[in-house]
């Protein structure tokens, strides 16, 4: 999949340097759910398992080839999101240099796209944390609709509940 200025493809190994670089960053993992990558050896792991399934993506910026985030939808997350039987969450990141330019947004159409074609998936739902309303705007600007429901995740808050507003998108 591909647009002028990202290609979303498998990860690969030789990703594990450039996924370190970027999930090490503590202003980056925690906003989408996960505590920040320790060494490259465990964005190896990460990459061999958490992003080794067909339906996890790396988003790849064109102009250099690297892989700079990462965009997938499958089995609900451990916070507890409300999703209907067979409908698959979606999650992405894309490391800190590349905030504010629209390339969430960008590789989630590209995906939704994909997923109209390829599948007979009927919704999908996400959801952001209150304090990181941009990812929000991205779901938002996808067509993803606010459904009033609240989430939370305790997992990578030392036990603390915190808020995640939830947002579906109707795909057929």
């Amino acid at each position: 999949m591909k647009t002028e200025r990202i290609t979303l493809r498998p990860w690969l190994d030789t990703d594990a340097k450039a996924l370190y670089k970027y999930a090490s960053d503590p202003e980056v993992g925690p906003r989408a759910g996960w505590p920040p990558h320790l060494s490259e050896e465990e964005s190896l792991e990460i990459i061999r398992t958490v992003f080794g399934n067909p339906t996890t993506w790396a988003i790849v910026w064109n102009e250099t080839g690297e892989a700079i985030g990462a965009m997938g939808y499958g089995p609900s997350c451990d916070c507890s999101l409300p999703a209907w039987e067979g409908e698959p969450t979606v999650g992405y990141w894309v490391g800190k240099p590349y905030w504010g330019k629209g390339i969430c947004t960008e590789a989630l159409r590209l995906m939704i796209t994909h997923i109209r074609n390829t599948t007979d998936i009927k919704s999908l739902i996400s959801g952001h944390f209150i304090d990181n309303p941009a990812s929000g705007r991205v779901m938002e600007k996808c067509g993803f609709k606010p459904t009033g429901e609240t989430a939370f995740d305790n997992k990578l808050y030392q036990g603390a509940d915190k808020p995640i507003k939830v947002l579906r998108l109707t795909l057929k």
